[in-house]
């Protein structure tokens, strides 16, 4: 299959303009009239998960966050950026990417499918028009109240995490629950402001959490890469689905960071 067979059915599923104006998403590197029979998925282009690509026989690397993101003004081996785009292009490996895109049509409601969120809308709308309302983020009621000690016991659960971090009372009932995947501290406040108890996301700093209980909202910080992995097994999914003549590989490399 073409790679341009390949970018239009996933333009179809999460089309460019649903992207934030800052962000970077579609073809990185490559050529669309390639052949493509191998697709590796990665949350991130790194220089391992490249290596490892071309390793096991990737015609693209498909990843949810941007290669190129605030722009490059040289392709040389003098910056880690230049050595990946170098490195793809010698192997002629293309990588095109799905970011906040994705996050709008299909990362919110897969996050919230595994919190098993009921009565759903869109946290932070982004889109609107007389047929469907888009955006980042989900909020809904839980299947039963619970306590937040135990609903972050839950999203561990469900997101496969060793643990996450809290901030509210543990004891404290909770009903309704945000759930944003990715860096969601701006988002503290819309969620407060649509009824949430607590919300779910990543990159909570030590100000984020402690002014978000002041304000009379709990948060669960279960990381960036945390909740963003499912990227991985959702679109390995979709790929097997629509296109089923690819071979479809993950080369998850796992959390970014070690924890003593």
């Amino acid at each position: 299959m073409k790679l341009k067979e390949i970018i239009r059915i996933l333009d179809e599923f999460c089309p460019p303009g649903f992207a934030m104006s800052w962000d970077n998403v579609g073809l990185q590197v490559g050529r669309s009239d390639k052949e493509v029979q191998t697709i590796a998925l990665a949350l991130d282009a790194t220089s391992e998960v490249i290596a490892e690509a071309i390793r096991q026989g990737a015609d693209l690397i498909l990843t949810h966050h941007p290669l190129l993101f605030g722009g490059i003004r040289q392709v040389t081996d003098s910056s880690f950026v230049g050595k990946r785009v170098l490195d793809l292009a010698m192997h002629d490996t293309a990588c095109f990417s799905m970011h906040t895109n994705f996050d709008v049509l299909g990362m919110g409601d897969a996050a919230a499918d595994l919190m098993k969120l009921t009565d759903r809308e869109v946290l932070e709308v982004t889109y609107e028009d007389d047929i469907s309302v888009e955006g980042l983020g989900r909020i809904g009621s839980l299947i039963e109240p619970m306590k937040l000690s135990e609903v972050a016991a839950k999203t561990a659960e469900v997101f496969e995490l060793e643990h996450v971090r809290y901030y509210g009372a543990p004891d404290e009932m909770v009903v309704t629950c945000a759930i944003l995947p990715g860096s969601g501290h701006s988002e503290i406040d819309i969620a407060l402001k649509a009824g949430a108890d607590v919300i779910i996301t990543g990159d909570i700093s030590h100000h984020d959490g402690i002014d978000a209980v002041e304000k009379g909202i709990s948060v669960i910080d279960a990381g960036h890469y945390g909740i963003e992995k499912i990227f991985i097994p959702y679109m390995k999914e979709f790929l097997e689905r629509e296109a089923p003549q690819i071979r479809v590989l993950s080369c998850d490399m796992g959390a970014p960071f070690h924890e003593t």
